[in-house]
């Protein structure tokens, strides 16, 4: 699968572990009962059985958490302060990538920023406790290069989360588990206050679906080559916008060499999907929509001539604040939005 569109050494010998950084994990003590496959006590044993049916078994809770991106900034919404973070994080300009949700660049160390770079010299430098990642293709962590897999896996244990394949409310409360297991408390304030959020924005979603039904929405992400439109079934984000009800264009099957995900179209093909709003990729390395408007048959896409484009945020972090705030921009460019623009 292409990385762009979506998801697409040797052991160290002697390394020398370099002082510690920030050691907390959690803003605030766990309490309640952590999650069925987890021991959460800080003192003993702590287990965690992965979405690889991976168990992990070490001598105390881990404290010293680095995290894809993504994974990251899903922990941090459920209260857990990673030491490190490594995929897309920061811009070229310094600020913030929005793959990283809320997390605090400035106070976490960074190994890697963009695709393929995973600095394993400073990772084990970092005397990791535990690694979290996603997954979109079975086993496989994502943005862990696959030629450095057995030299990570020697530094520290590290722990999958299963992102294609699942309702998206289980994926955020598979994250909600793992947090709680490390030591975060699920009845904090911002974590009960942010699934209220993300329940009201729901609601609104669906309520907005039954009310404009004609709406029609497709998904799609660009690269200078092809236009890639996005087969429902494979994204959670937009499977659960279907469960709600809302109108979306998509293609019967996806291309088989992707190995899901999307349709493969050519540029000059673009034009074989129609909707009355069009959900571009936004996503730092993926094509601009001032850069497909250069196409020409992209440019007479009765959305593209509407000005009904808006952002899809597909490396959103699977955390109830973070598909809040996404399906409440949504809701709120969709109320604006035209249901007549395909058959003018």
């Amino acid at each position: 699968m292409a990385h762009i569109p979506r998801r697409t050494l040797a052991v160290l010998g002697a390394v020398v572990l370099l002082g510690a950084g920030a050691c907390g994990t959690t803003d605030a003590p766990p309490s309640g009962t952590a999650a069925a496959t987890a021991s959460s006590s800080a003192q003993g044993p702590w287990t965690w059985t992965d979405d690889r049916g991976k168990q992990i078994s070490v001598s105390q809770r881990p404290q010293r958490v680095v995290a894809q991106s993504s994974a990251a900034a899903a922990l941090w919404d459920f209260g857990v302060r990673p030491v490190a973070v490594f995929g897309p994080h920061r811009l070229k300009d310094g600020g913030r990538d929005p793959e990283v949700g809320e997390v605090d660049i400035t106070k976490v160390e960074s190994i890697g920023n963009v695709w393929g770079e995973f600095n394993v010299e400073k990772y084990a430098s970092l005397q990791p406790d535990l690694l979290v990642a996603g997954m979109y293709q079975k086993d496989t962590l994502w943005y862990v290069p696959p030629e450095s897999a057995e030299a990570i896996d020697q530094i520290a244990p590290t722990a999958g989360v299963q992102l294609s394949g699942r309702p998206l409310v289980d994926i955020i409360e598979k994250y909600g588990e793992l947090a709680a297991a490390l030591g975060a408390d699920p009845q904090a304030a911002p974590v009960v206050e942010a699934k209220k959020r993300f329940e009201a924005a729901s609601a609104a979603l669906k309520t907005l679906a039954a009310e404009r039904p004609d709406l029609s929405v497709m998904i799609v992400t660009g690269t200078p080559e092809s236009l890639y439109v996005a087969y429902l079934p494979d994204h959670p984000d937009i499977k659960y916008w279907g469960e709600l009800g809302l109108n979306i264009v998509y293609p019967e099957q996806p291309t088989e060499s992707e190995g899901g995900f999307w349709e493969v179209l050519s540029w000059e093909n673009a034009d074989k999907y129609q909707a009355d709003v069009i959900l571009v990729d936004a996503r730092a390395q993926s094509m601009k929509i001032e850069e497909m408007a250069e196409k020409p048959t992209w440019a007479q896409l009765p959305a593209v001539k509407a000005g009904q484009l808006y952002p899809w945020h597909a490396a959103e972090r699977y955390s109830y604040l973070g598909y809040a705030q996404v399906m409440e921009e949504l809701t709120t460019n969709l109320e604006k939005s035209r249901d007549d623009v395909v058959s003018e």
